[in-house]
């Protein structure tokens, strides 16, 4: 007799899986979104609070709002907190790709803070020197210079992972703190960058010919980066889906053995993955300098989450270019809709709303998480023998 497992449409889950996946995995990031919101409210809500006003308080806070009113005034103070939260998740863009173009090849990129600071790092210091050069390419130069040094410091982590088989998640934790530590010490009192003030630990102010071109208005308008980042999720998705080098990295983060029977390096694409991660997370870092920033002092260093808040968009997005987009934009957002400066003492206390921002943003990544637990324990249970209802068929006459 021959043992023949039940197809597994017949189960409900595998039609929920099914439906799931073809729907592209926009279902449960929606969901986990909905629920965490859902359980802030409460929060709000035990803290004596109306969470529908508070919602609709940070929501306003946002600027987002300003796109449903015509017609649209640049100096209104909606669009200047736009400008705010386009400033924020410029880099969430960048840091969010870092940790999906890896996570594509079967790696979690948990350096992506160190590589920011690598790649501000750098365009800092181009950023002080050639001031001189025409303002498109001394920009440039420090854009491809971020760029370079975070692909070096995302590529080290990928080097021990293709040669002696590190973790590719201990090699980028123990980066990130020799980047902060190094870009600390680059900036402190009598540090190689430090400034010309003796007695402040900051650099100085990058040459004009290096800052990007703004385009809002007000103390802190936004940049030109925005488009970067625009520019940056084409290629990535271009990458991916239309390059031989984006059909090895799926390959490898798919089934490294199957891809090495294949004929697939899979040592070089764990090198490139990181690297490019690396790459753009470096460009993040530029963009904050070039942007607004202009210097950076040494108790910006303790601060910086940009890049572990990346990991968190990637997540959510679905490591997907048009899903990072919108899930940089709903954390830019939280980010700045829950700020003390935004929100009024009456409806909702100030201090505890950056608070709520962070419970959200963690009740999100649980949420998301726990998805892909479930998925992961449903793909595994064949491997332990429990493929659910069999039918025995007898076997053929000879």
């Amino acid at each position: 007799m021959t043992i023949v497992p039940e197809p597994e449409e017949r189960t409900g889950f595998a039609s929920a899986t099914a439906f799931y996946e073809r729907a592209g995995g926009l279902l449960i990031p929606l969901a986990a979104t909905a629920l965490a919101f859902f359980v802030g409210g409460l929060v709000v809500l035990a803290t004596g609070a109306n969470p529908f006003a508070a919602y609709k308080a940070v929501f306003n806070g946002t600027g987002i709002v300003w796109f449903f009113k015509p017609p649209w005034d640049p100096h209104s103070p909606e669009f200047a907190d736009l400008q705010q939260t386009l400033l924020i998740t410029t880099p969430l863009i960048f840091t969010a790709l870092a940790v999906a173009f890896a996570f594509r090849c079967g790696m979690f990129n948990i350096g992506g803070q160190g590589q920011y600071w690598v790649g501000l790092m750098t365009a800092l210091y181009f950023g002080l020197h050639f001031g001189g050069l025409p303002r498109p390419l001394h920009i440039l130069l420090c854009i491809v210079a971020s760029m370079i040094g975070g692909a070096i410091w995302g590529g080290i982590a990928g080097i021990l992972k293709a040669t002696v088989g590190a973790h590719e998640v201990i090699s980028t934790i123990m980066l990130n703190w020799i980047a902060i530590w190094t870009g600390r010490w680059l900036v402190e009192l009598g540090g190689p960058l430090q400034g010309s003030e003796p007695a402040v630990p900051r650099s100085n102010d990058i040459a004009d010919s290096a800052k990007l071109w703004p385009i809002g208005t007000g103390l802190q308008p936004l940049h030109a980066g925005i488009f970067i980042a625009l520019f940056a999720l084409v290629v990535y998705h271009v990458i991916l889906n239309r390059t031989t080098l984006g059909y090895e990295v799926r390959a490898v983060g798919f089934n490294p053995e199957a891809a090495r029977y294949g004929g697939i390096s899979v040592r070089k694409n764990y090198f490139l993955a990181l690297a490019i991660s690396g790459a753009f997370a470096g460009v993040a870092g530029s963009m904050d300098l070039l942007g607004w920033k202009f210097h950076v002092a040494e108790n910006d260093f303790p601060i910086g989450a940009v890049g572990f808040t990346g990991i968190a968009v990637a997540l959510l997005g679905r490591n997907k270019a048009v899903g990072i987009l919108f899930a940089a934009l709903l954390f830019g957002a939280l980010q700045v809709g829950t700020s003390p400066r935004q929100l009024d003492p009456n409806v909702f206390n100030p201090e505890l709303a950056t608070n709520l921002s962070t419970i959200i943003q963690a009740l999100i990544i649980l949420f998301v998480g726990a998805e892909l637990l479930i998925v992961y324990i449903w793909r595994a249970r064949n491997r332990v023998g429990f493929s659910g209802p069999r039918r025995v068929e007898p076997e053929p006459k000879t």
